[in-house]
């Protein structure tokens, strides 16, 4: 199977799948992406009803064109059967919390291989995006990230992972994490996703608005979202403006013409331009594409 494509979605919000009026509202709340829970968010003696509910919510979330995404249970005596529950043409990623080992994801990969071909789905149909929520899983950060051609992206799961460290989930401490999450799926060619930041705190937008531009200036692409009033400002400022990819275009035709002229560097608008400068410049176009 050939690696899969990291689609674009600057954001994912979380949506509990049994619950039917936040289910019924999503495709309104302007994400790119809607995560409908199968794990915290649903109690335990509602696992088999919410399992029953993902498709027909898929379909409602997506309705607008966003894509629909479910985050399973990594429990062993749940995992398996919310994959089984969640494989289908109207979804288009599993999203992986606690993730500590390679054999977890190889395993999954494998169960959604074979329940694609019985659906008539086409290999590599469905996405995995994982969640790094321990620091157990710190060692093993660049095994995880290239484990399977499914595995798209990579995010710290802030809260989570802060427990795991006894420390309190703070700009502060989350920086070093997150650079570590980040790094990691830059060696093995997926996106990273993420704020250095804790996902709960969303009642000062202005902070808030703050921390993601941060996050874009560390190279992050996407994040996921507990709260309607986070997708609006990520979206905002993880999308190129008209005035970065103008900048962007020119830097390269700059570039382009340089090299033709046997220069290996060249100047544009006041600042020298070599290669490093221009992947950056390409990265951002190819985003830019992919959001329109």
């Amino acid at each position: 199977m050939q690696k899969i494509t990291y689609p674009g979605w600057r954001t994912a919000l979380f949506i509990p799948v049994h619950i039917e009026k936040f289910v019924a509202k999503a495709h309104t709340r302007g994400a790119d992406a809607y995560i409908l829970d199968l794990e915290d968010s649903v109690p335990l003696e509602k696992k088999d009803e919410a399992r029953i509910c993902v498709i027909p919510a898929a379909k409602v979330v997506s309705q607008g064109g966003a894509d629909a995404l479910v985050r399973i249970n990594l429990d062993e005596r749940f995992a398996v059967l919310d994959i089984e529950a969640s494989i289908d043409e109207s979804v288009k990623a599993i999203v992986v919390p606690k993730v500590e080992s390679t054999e977890q994801i190889r395993g999954f990969s494998k169960r959604i291989s074979e329940l694609e071909q019985a659906k008539g789905l086409p290999e590599g149909h469905t996405a995995l995006i994982l969640m790094i929520e321990s620091v157990d899983a710190l060692p093993n950060l660049d095994e995880i990230a290239s484990a399977d051609p499914r595995v798209v992206a990579m995010i710290l799961g802030s809260e989570d992972f802060s427990a795991t460290a006894g420390m309190q989930p703070l700009p502060q401490t989350l920086l070093l994490p997150n650079q570590m999450v980040a790094l990691a799926c830059r060696r093995a060619n997926i996106m990273p996703l993420g704020f250095p930041g804790s996902i709960a705190d969303y009642s000062d937008l202005e902070t808030f608005r703050k921390t993601i531009k941060f996050a874009k200036q560390l190279g992050f692409v996407g994040a996921f979202c507990i709260h309607p009033k986070q997708v609006a400002v990520i979206n905002d400022e993880l999308t190129p403006s008209t005035e970065e990819i103008e900048h962007a275009q020119g830097l390269i035709e700059a570039f382009e013409a340089g090299l033709a002229a046997g220069k290996g560097a060249v100047e544009y608008k006041g600042k020298m331009i070599d290669l490093p400068v221009v992947e950056r410049a390409k990265e951002l176009l190819r985003n830019a594409k992919v959001m329109s």
